[in-house]
């Protein structure tokens, strides 16, 4: 994903992935429902849906305050490819980061789905970290992330919700 604001080196990279026994669609689902994010992650205290067209959302996310109390907030855009179970997404508002650009991709393992996370950015120079810093925050944080939704995915696919 090259835009003319990120033609440079892609310093940070992290690339994570995880299996989740359930389902590929059930996973995809859960996983792309925006307005749900704060129950999936333990990060998100909001998520505000600000646009869609076709498959591609904007929204606001805002983080549960840091430990000096500072609520982190950005707007990011997804566009989702359910067909190839693929998602790109990039902040609109990058905050300390230059460029920040992410791709998710599901796909089948056995009887289970492996949901894999790819992050590129590069911090500015004059943000309070530095990329290689940024990358193993995100590198760590990340495994931390999937571990929490595999648990809640597979949990959601073991005791579906009563059709109402």
């Amino acid at each position: 994903m090259s835009t003319p604001e990120n033609d440079g080196p892609t310093i940070g990279h992290t690339d994570n992935s995880i299996f989740i026994d359930a389902g590929i669609d059930h996973v995809w689902k859960m996983t792309n429902d925006l307005p749900t994010w704060p129950d999936l992650f333990t990060e998100y205290a909001e998520v505000e849906v600000l646009a869609q067209t076709g498959s591609t959302f904007r929204f606001r996310l805002k983080m549960h305050p840091d430990e000096s109390g500072r609520v982190w907030s950005w707007v990011s855009e997804r566009t989702l490819d359910e067909e190839r179970h693929e998602v790109v997404a990039h902040r609109v508002e990058p905050g300390p980061f230059e460029f920040m650009d992410i791709r998710w991709s599901y796909a089948e393992e056995g009887t289970g789905t492996r949901m894999r996370w790819v992050q590129d950015f590069r911090m500015r120079p004059e943000a309070p970290i530095d990329t290689a810093g940024m990358t193993e925050r995100i590198d760590g944080n990340s495994k931390i992330q999937m571990a929490v939704i595999r648990d809640k995915v597979e949990a959601a696919a073991r005791h579906p919700e009563p059709a109402r």
